[in-house]
């Protein structure tokens, strides 16, 4: 478990260091600063609260149990969660500031580099993390530890935002046409990766057509979503 954090803290890390990095190379700014500093802050008070109420749709039980023991509410974290929280967040920090740019196109290789570096310690912590996968008989499923052979889909993942996120670069140019769109493809194409990988995952709680608290949640924004994409 302390492996598992370490990663997840590091992947963070990471993450903000590549954000100040395009910060200074796109402004010369800093992120403790001005707008900038608005929409750090929004996304991240946004993440931590959205991977919270994330966690507490695919697991309603531990919700409920957490009324009754508070430090459990803060146990467990949802990359979908975060990623819906923090778009929001960010949205809402740029309307109080008066922000009208797009500012997304920064978080994409950060987002990139912290999944999947937390991804990880997701692995390494095995049947302790709710991200393996099904039962499988492939040749590259792994036994975590209880004798059963599965799908690694923390490994999957990370495959997916790598080689995602290597097509996004490739595409810099015709993307950076319009601003904002290079994180807008990321994060649809994200949801939507998560709505077909997470059918190999265990379901804790059956919502209807058998799909996934997470699975709906990232099905309901991109209802809203895909459209802004598109346009």
């Amino acid at each position: 478990m302390l492996l598992h954090t370490a990663f997840e803290m590091g992947g963070i890390a990471v993450g903000m260091r590549l954000y100040a990095g395009s910060l200074r190379r796109a402004s010369g700014g800093s992120m403790a600063q001005g707008a900038a500093f608005a929409v750090v802050m929004g996304c991240v008070l946004g993440a931590i609260l959205g991977s919270k109420a994330a966690v507490w749709l695919q697991q309603p039980a531990a919700f409920v149990a957490g009324l009754r023991s508070p430090e459990i509410l803060w146990n467990g974290q949802s990359i979908v969660g975060a990623l819906i929280g923090g778009w929001l967040g960010v949205e809402i920090a740029k309307r109080i500031a008066g922000i009208r740019k797009s500012t997304g196109d920064a978080f994409v290789l950060p987002l990139i580099a912290g999944i999947a570096i937390g991804r990880i310690g997701c692995f390494l912590a095995g049947l302790h993390d709710d991200t393996f996968g099904l039962p499988s008989d492939l040749p590259w499923a792994i036994d975590f530890g209880d004798g059963i052979r599965r799908h690694p889909t923390q490994l999957y993942d990370i495959a997916f935002v790598l080689a995602f996120g290597a097509l996004l670069h490739r595409w810099r140019r015709e993307l950076a046409q319009i601003p904002g769109l290079r994180f807008k493809w990321f994060l649809a194409g994200y949801l939507l990766w998560r709505l077909a990988i997470d059918l190999l995952k265990p379901v804790p709680v059956a919502y209807p057509l058998g799909l996934s608290g997470l699975q709906w949640l990232a099905l309901m924004f991109l209802a809203g979503y895909l459209p802004v994409v598109v346009a």
